[in-house]
């Protein structure tokens, strides 16, 4: 069960029919899709690897990420899924490349257009690895995530790659639902588990508009930095997925909240100083799950931590909303993920701004296309 305890409470009073003025809405609709491909792909690269590399960045990454960081032990052992191509470190990818060498495994490819830069270059290295552990025959090691033209395209009809569809109404941030994330997330998840808590999403459209409503309002009262707060290290990427899905959502036009993100207590430690008594441009929004497992108290004690860190910060001016989950599961989650989709797009056209474009990140891309 989700409790929303806003700093304020608004009433609904948005009409629907903006959202249906853009385009990219596809997110919307509910996921119906016949899951037996993605259940028969992933039995078979259980069968002939130790390993699935999963390659992405932005929207092509961190929903996965953060649902399967958030459901998976710390310690896990067993079938290993790991994601790559979200960064250019060659370090990285050189230790990547030196540890699947000895590993059977498989890579899934994701990128809607086909040709991001860190995924292609990314994905070369690993192919030329597959085909140097097992010849040219990868076709069974390579499932391919991408829209209907691009260099991946080319390489499955080159190589004959399974391909998963990327819905073209639908952009990465808001891609949670899709083949992108719920192939990979197979591996570790109940999914249909995940997409009903998804399609039943729409019943929090009305808290959505209120969150919403408090993030706008706060920012009008120069609270410009929303800092995104959670009390569990396996909960931080789910931090930086809304981190892009609010930054890359309504940060146009010089409009939006600047979202930041941090883990207590340990950034208490570091950043409590000025959280509490700093410049006061900040609200902040919790992420909260109550019933953790017990070690010695450990949990009635962060839960203690937790209202009290709340109110010591709202005493030094920094509000808060609270989102509570009794008990993490997965159909709570998938809900959360619908009720941050319509969060995100409420608050942008309150900025009056387009919720589904990022016009920004097309500069940096085309400059550094230029200079390469």
């Amino acid at each position: 069960m989700i409790k929303f305890d806003f700093i304020k409470n608004y009433d609904f009073d948005f009409d629907m029919d903006e959202l249906s003025k853009y385009e990219m809405t596809g997110w919307r609709r509910n996921f119906t899709d016949d899951l037996t491909d993605i259940y028969k792909l992933r039995d078979k690269v259980k069968t002939n690897s130790d390993v699935l590399v999963v390659i992405g960045i932005g929207g092509s990454f961190l929903g996965s990420k953060c649902i399967y960081d958030m459901f998976s032990p710390y310690f896990k052992k067993g079938f290993e899924v790991i994601y790559a191509g979200y960064s250019l470190s060659s370090d990285y990818l050189n230790d990547l490349v030196n540890y699947l060498k000895d590993k059977d495994f498989s890579i899934n490819v994701i990128s809607k257009s086909g040709s991001t830069m860190e995924i292609k270059i990314t994905y070369d290295v690993l192919k030329d690895l597959l085909i140097e552990k097992y010849g040219d025959n990868i076709q069974d090691r390579v499932i391919v995530t991408t829209g209907d033209k691009g260099f991946l395209m080319d390489e499955v009809n080159n190589y004959g790659f399974y391909k998963f569809p990327f819905p073209e109404d639908i952009g990465g941030r808001y891609s949670m639902f899709t083949y992108a994330h719920l192939f990979p997330l197979s591996f570790a998840i109940d999914i249909e588990e995940f997409i009903k808590g998804f399609n039943d999403g729409d019943n929090l459209i009305k808290e959505a508009y209120s969150y919403a409503l408090n993030r706008y309002n706060l920012f009008k009262e120069e609270k410009v930095v929303e800092n995104f707060v959670c009390y569990e290290e396996k909960y931080l990427m789910f931090m930086e997925w809304i981190k892009q899905l609010f930054g890359e959502s309504e940060g146009k036009s010089g409009n939006g909240v600047f979202p930041v993100s941090t883990l207590f207590t340990k950034d208490l430690h570091s950043l409590g100083q000025f959280i509490q008594d700093g410049n006061n441009i900040m609200f902040e929004t919790i992420l909260v799950v109550r019933d953790n497992k017990e070690i010695k108290d450990v949990n009635k004690t962060n839960n203690i931590v937790i209202d009290s860190v709340r109110e010591a910060h709202r005493k030094g001016g920094v509000e808060s909303n609270l989102i509570e989950i009794d008990k993490l599961n997965l159909y709570d989650m998938g809900s959360l993920v619908k009720f941050f989709f319509y969060a995100a797009a409420f608050s942008a056209i309150k900025f009056g701004v387009n919720p589904f474009d990022q016009p920004g990140v097309e500069v940096y891309k085309s400059e550094i296309k230029n200079n390469l």
